[in-house]
């Protein structure tokens, strides 16, 4: 993989004011400083490169014995390289020294003078006017603190003699302007009648250097972890940054996930060659004590005090006060806090580090261990650092465990599994104390779980450590000195580590293979076979998961497991409920929270109700599906917190999607599928969800590519759900009303092929009347019925909402099609009052669309009231295009219908939302704004807005006269009758 050209120009907004209103103005000394890479060049060029005026560009090179004025008369010569300026006098004799080739053209030789200083001040006055002839604007000297004596004597001798209009633009670092007193004298005088101003360049910020790197990848955004990696390690300096990126991009470190670059591996980050010569370049400068200390600074790689320096670098007191002295004064090293000392980058002490022999590098990280094991024998990190790098493999195997359980413990997963891999690649000889009496198989086996539970805990933020990770263990479990019992626990957590990177069968297959050998273990036997039981597997028949189902539920009457029963009865609920199963709903009421759960069971507990909440949603019965979802909240352990609320977010978006509580969801499905932490599955499903609404609120130039994008990816997944269907749905419709009824068929007809097959036609509600058209108006009539009625035979006895209004929908299409509008009308009612039940509006206004068009075709004059009151429900809702297709029919029946609102959603008017009803029907129950935030997983603040307007809506100024009112009006949501669960 390769970058693109060079990075955009990004950040120092103000800097470039400064230095554009300088030059504007005429007659200014401007003086740009910065650390090598910072970008003083980038700067100067991006402002000057754009004016209109006569630039003379010098550059100060490197060299142990620069040529005096050579940056100026190399800068002459690119400038006039073919003529000499008409009208020079004949003091411009002086320059013929200076340009040889112009010697035929410059005016005769002049006399010797007495003195160095009038030679010097006659050759500046030649150069002076040399400079008003080629009309120069701005004279540019860059690195000037590689600048020869002479040429910072002739800028000193411009600013004192004044520049007339012309300014003076010079760049230099500040920890080389020590040796240079004439620089200093010119950055620290204030010219008579010139302007000085002066710029200091600091680095890029996290979000700048996101977006450096984005323009090196086409524009393409990075995700802001690889960005604040990225700053990390480089400190934010621009020319560290882009380096690294190139390096990065030929080592194939950085991929393309989710329409973004993210990083792989990152942790052994090389050094740029054009760093590290900078860097090395200074380093040749320093020898003695100032060098031995730096290098030990660059061992230790953290702040260290002048001890811990003297002591790694083995030098005496004395000594090590004058080494720190050059050191500090190299600028690679600088104070961090009182008496404590380290790099000013990473990269710059990686490049010191590197530089060193073999054999003095590996000294002086044993000098270092030694020294940590004194100071703090707990700097476990450190103490397996350096001991690696000393070339100590036992005494890095004990720490690096010890620091891979530290890791573990305190969430640091992705430290915890490089440490974990590394050992698993480490064969310490001779064998390391912690194996104990367990041999090198027990050794494998217990790092190799370790990494199994790192990788489930932190496998969404791992990269391509997963891939790795997986590998690893699979060569454990395919070792032929584990025994049989270990290796089922081992493919079990395999198989869990897999589901967590979303490669589902490929886990089911761990699954299955795991059961036979955990005997041992029926705890672990019965909850494999619970996650067998959940029908997600494609080419899996309902009967198979059924079995599995059947198995587990054996196994729990027959173990005394809180764990296991809590494992099964949830299993059991979310598999009936997946399959359609009318007995579900039972078992979701049969859930309790054992008395003698722990902490543990309450977690699975916690995570089973989120399956069970998920899989009610296909069902269309929203209210007992948000009591599942305030039940799991109420249970989150700490330890498991985060996946919980993840997962809820999801479901709770979905609910979203359905009941058109829309506002702000695009965004903050994208802000979830942005965090690197979220798991591949949530990711899609995130971007699903953006689309879906994205693809009905957004203008007719959105072409659905990102929704079909995600649910492309998630359909690569290998899983089956309801939710992967719902972009289908969506794109079907949008094919049929752009007259592509084929298309549409493509998309509904692999999904009707597998849900008959494995016997969820639930999950089809939202393409039933998607596939029915389509067959319809492709002249397949016959099999439109055929579809419709195994729908309806399938779906339609179930207590699913979804499931009738979709049966209704269907009908509809039939009638409609088969020439029978006042029958297609019935139907349409009856989806849109089972839609309206629940609430699903954008469902709803589509089935009044469908019925204002049928009783118009009826000949009834009520069908464009019906219309009418549709029309502005549907703006309202943000429904775009929707909205404009009947008000295109409203003006042809001569309705003045006014514009839609583009610049955003306006609400519901003076009607109170879904959300609005929900916070007002808790509001009514006595709850605070906090405790409803925390029903409906919103911010207090966010249920204080819906609250707020409800109130406005209903004319009242308290929290009780608006839930009476509410509740007076009929406006609330009925309760349900039914308990909740756990």
């Amino acid at each position: 993989m390769a970058v693109g050209g060079g990075p955009d120009f990004v950040g120092r907004e103000s800097e470039v004011a400064a230095l554009g209103e300088a030059v504007a103005a005429g007659a200014a000394l401007v003086v740009v400083e910065g650390e090598p890479g910072i970008g003083k060049s980038r700067l100067v060029r991006q402002v000057l490169g754009a004016t209109t005026g006569t630039v003379l560009w010098c550059t100060a090179p490197p060299l142990s014995e620069p040529f005096p004025l050579g940056p100026v008369v190399d800068g002459v010569r690119r400038l006039s390289p073919d003529r000499v300026p008409d009208g020079l006098s004949p003091i411009a004799g002086a320059l013929r020294p200076l340009f040889p080739e112009w010697a035929a053209l410059l005016p005769p030789p002049l006399d010797p003078l007495e003195t160095a200083g009038a030679t010097r001040h006659r050759l500046f006055r030649a150069l002076a006017e040399l400079l008003d002839r080629l009309a120069v604007d701005v004279l540019v000297v860059e690195d000037a603190h590689w600048a020869d004596t002479t040429t910072l004597e002739l800028l000193l001798t411009l600013v004192a003699s004044g520049t007339g209009t012309r300014s003076l633009v010079v760049t230099f670092r500040p920890d080389e302007i020590a040796g240079a007193p004439s620089l200093l004298r010119l950055t620290s005088r204030a010219p008579v009648g010139v302007r000085r101003v002066r710029i200091a360049l600091g680095p890029l910020s996290a979000a700048e250097t996101g977006r450096l790197v984005g323009s090196m990848f086409d524009g393409v955004r990075v995700s802001a972890d690889f960005a604040a990696f990225l700053r990390e390690r480089t400190d934010g300096v621009p020319l560290a940054v882009e380096e690294c990126v190139r390096l990065l991009a030929d080592r194939r470190d950085v991929v393309r996930r989710g329409g973004r670059w993210i990083r792989r591996v990152l942790d052994d980050l090389e050094v740029p060659a054009t760093v590290r010569d900078s860097v090395l370049e200074r380093l040749t400068r320093i020898t003695g004590t100032g060098r031995g200390l730096l290098e030990a600074a660059a061992v230790l790689g953290v702040p260290a005090d002048a001890g811990l320096l003297s002591e790694v670098a083995g030098t005496t007191p004395e000594g090590t006060a004058e080494g720190l002295a050059v050191a500090l004064s190299s600028g690679l090293l600088q104070e961090s806090g009182a008496g404590r000392f380290v790099f000013r980058h990473g990269l710059d002490a990686q490049a010191v580090g590197t530089s060193m022999p073999v054999s003095r590098r590996r000294a002086l990280h044993a000098r270092a261990a030694a020294a940590w094991q004194r100071r703090a024998p707990d700097a476990l990190e450190r103490l397996a650092h350096h001991s690696r790098e000393s070339g100590d493999p036992v005494a890095w195997s004990r720490y690096a465990e010890a620091g891979a359980d530290v890791a573990l413990e305190s969430g640091d997963d992705r430290d915890a599994v490089a440490l974990l891999l590394q050992l698993l690649e480490t064969d310490p000889d001779p064998v390391s104390p912690c194996d104990g009496v367990e041999g090198p198989a027990g050794r494998r086996r217990r790092l190799a779980t370790k990494l199994g539970e790192a990788v489930f805990y932190g496998g969404a933020a791992l990269g391509d450590l997963m891939d790795t990770a997986v590998d690893a263990i699979r060569s454990v479990i395919d070792d032929p000195r584990l025994d049989r019992a270990d290796s089922g626990e081992l493919r079990l957590l395999l198989g869990r580590v897999l589901w967590r990177a979303g490669r589902r069968p490929a886990a089911f297959a761990e699954f299955e293979a795991a059961v036979p050998a955990l005997r041992h273990r029926p705890d672990l036997a019965g909850v494999t076979m619970c996650s067998l039981a959940m029908p997600v597997v494609p080419d899996w028949p309902a009967a198979r998961h059924l079995d599995w189902l059947r198995r587990a539920e054996d196994r729990a009457r027959r173990a005394e497991s809180a764990h296991l029963r809590i494992a099964v009865s949830t299993a059991r609920a979310a598999t009936l409920l997946l399959l359609g199963d009318a007995s579900a709903w039972t078992a979701v009421r049969e859930l309790r929270r054992p008395e003698d759960a722990g902490p543990r069971d309450l977690g699975v507990l916690a995570t089973g109700l989120l399956n069970v909440a998920a899989a009610a949603l296909p069902w269309g019965r929203y209210d007992e599906t948000r009591e599942l979802l305030r039940a799991a909240a109420a249970l989150i352990p700490d330890a498991e917190h985060h996946r919980v609320a993840e997962g809820s977010r999801l479901i709770e978006a979905l609910l979203a999607w359905h009941t058109g509580d829309w506002d702000g969801l695009p965004a903050a499905m994208r802000r979830l599928a942005d965090a690197e932490t979220t798991e591949l599955h949530d990711t899609l499903v995130a971007r699903v969800l953006a689309g879906l609404v994205t693809g009905v609120t957004a203008p007719a130039a959105d072409d659905g590519t990102a929704l079909r994008d995600a649910a492309r990816e998630l359909d690569a997944l290998g899983i089956a759900e309801p939710v992967a269907l719902l972009p289908r749905a969506l794109l079907g419709r949008r094919a049929l009303r752009d007259g592509d009824p084929g298309a549409a068929l493509e998309l509904t007809e692999p999904a009707a092929r597998a849900v008959a097959a494995k016997g969820v036609w639930l999950w089809f509600a939202d393409l039933a009347p998607v596939h029915t058209e389509a067959l319809v108006r492709l002249g397949r009539e016959g099999e439109a019925v055929s579809f419709a009625a195994a729908f309806r035979a399938a779906a339609g006895p179930s207590p699913a909402p979804a499931a009738a209004g979709a049966s209704s929908l269907c009908a509809a299409v039939l009638a409609e099609h088969g020439g029978d509008p006042a029958g297609a009308a019935g139907h349409y009612r009856a989806a849109a009052e089972v839609w309206a039940a629940l609430p699903r509006p954008y469902d709803e206004l589509l089935a009044l669309e469908g019925l204002g068009r049928c009783l118009i075709a009826a000949g009834r004059e009520d069908g464009l009231d019906v219309l009418r009151a549709a029309h502005p429900r549907l703006t309202a809702l943000g429904a775009a295009r929707d909205g404009d297709r009947i008000a295109r029919v409203l003006r042809g029946a001569g309705d003045d219908v006014v514009r839609p609102w583009r610049r955003g959603r306006r609400g519901y008017g003076d009607a109170l939302s879904p959300r609005e009803r929900e916070v007002l029907a808790l509001v009514a129950r006595g709850l605070t704004n906090r405790e409803a935030a925390e029903a409906l997983f919103l911010s207090p603040r966010t249920v204080g807005r819906h609250l707020g307007s409800a109130m406005r809506k209903l004319r009242v100024t308290t929290r009780t006269a608006a839930a009476m009112a509410a509740a007076e009006a009929g406006l609330l949501a009925d309760d349900r009758d039914g308990s909740a669960p756990a």
